[in-house]
């Protein structure tokens, strides 16, 4: 037999073996096979319009200005879009929805501008990126989370597991430009200089609640991806978790994946939403479980119209 093929034939069989001794598991729900539809109809002074949102959930059709309950039948996902009232007036947002994806549905996630039209004038612009996250959103969003959406998001869900690699299939269409947009509702929309980028990451954490109901943690693990250009899909992606410190080491280390750079909010046991306080690296065993894909990576309201992420298939990967 040829030397050439006896090298591939035993690289082959290492890969298999290598394989065997992995557990794949998916992340419930995260074959974006089933989604709730929502039909939220606008106050009159905002046109009256009728929009039509989506949450990964299982299967529903909802025809109520009405908050949406996450979490049902153990479902780990919330969404971007999302039901407000804020003064007495019933608005919708909507940045995430799904697509075809081979014989079955994927998750799309779209950057793009949302305007509130009173009397025929656009009041107000915001910039939105499609996003999916384990936790809960607390609807309907008032006021106060329309300034601070991660004032209404209950981070995380709890886990316990060590996996060693986020396996997911995505695709994603990027704007090739150096131009931000800032646009927060409460002033013009103004340009920035920088780029924008879809984002994939997962953050395992080990917290605990001091006496007066603080949040704490440590990371106990860490993987994470940006995609700055576009791609096609990408199926059976991995993107790697390190333990502990050990994600400093990295080659690809970046000052964004470190501590206390994402300003995450959770219920305590009294009910309060209250930041979770990031401090430091552990080995422990994890306690909660953060996975964030998005179609940008800058503060709320700020990026790149025009963006597009899709994924698929989210799963975890343990060593046997």
């Amino acid at each position: 037999m040829n030397k050439r093929i006896i090298f591939f034939c035993i690289a082959f069989i290492g890969l298999g073996c290598l394989y065997a001794q992995e557990r794949i598991e998916s992340v419930p729900f995260g074959d974006m096979e089933q989604w709730a539809v929502r039909y939220i109809k606008e106050s009159r002074i905002i046109g009256g319009k009728t929009r039509v949102l989506y949450a990964i959930s299982p299967t529903d059709t909802i025809r109520k200005n009405e908050a949406f309950v996450y979490g049902k039948q153990g479902c780990p996902w919330t969404v971007s879009s999302a039901y407000a009232r804020v003064a007495g007036i019933d608005k919708a947002s909507g940045s995430v929805r799904p697509d075809k994806h081979g014989n079955g549905l994927c998750c799309r996630l779209d950057s793009k501008m949302d305007s509130v039209i009173a009397m025929g004038i656009i009041r107000l612009k915001v910039l939105v990126s499609g996003t999916i996250f384990t936790g809960k959103t607390l609807e309907p969003v008032t006021k106060e989370g329309a300034d601070d959406p991660y004032s209404v998001v209950d981070m995380g869900v709890p886990f316990t597991g060590r996996p060693t690699t986020m396996m997911l299939d995505y695709k994603a269409r990027v704007e090739d430009s150096d131009e931000l947009i800032s646009a927060k509702a409460v002033s013009r929309p103004t340009k920035l200089k920088g780029r924008d980028a879809a984002e994939m990451f997962i953050l395992l954490q080990k917290r605990w609640e001091d006496a007066d109901g603080n949040l704490h943690a440590l990371r106990v693990g860490t993987g994470y991806e940006r995609v700055y250009n576009s791609i096609g899909w990408q199926h059976d992606h991995r993107i790697p978790i390190y333990y502990g410190s050990q994600l400093i080491q990295q080659s690809g280390y970046q000052d964004y994946m470190g501590i206390g750079k994402h300003v995450f909010k959770a219920r305590n046991s009294k009910g309060k939403m209250v930041l979770i306080n990031e401090e430091g690296f552990s080995n422990d065993a994890p306690t909660h479980m953060i996975i964030i894909c998005s179609s940008g990576c800058h503060e709320a309201f700020v990026g790149h119209a025009g963006n597009t992420l899709w994924v698929d298939n989210i799963r975890l990967v343990y060593a046997q």
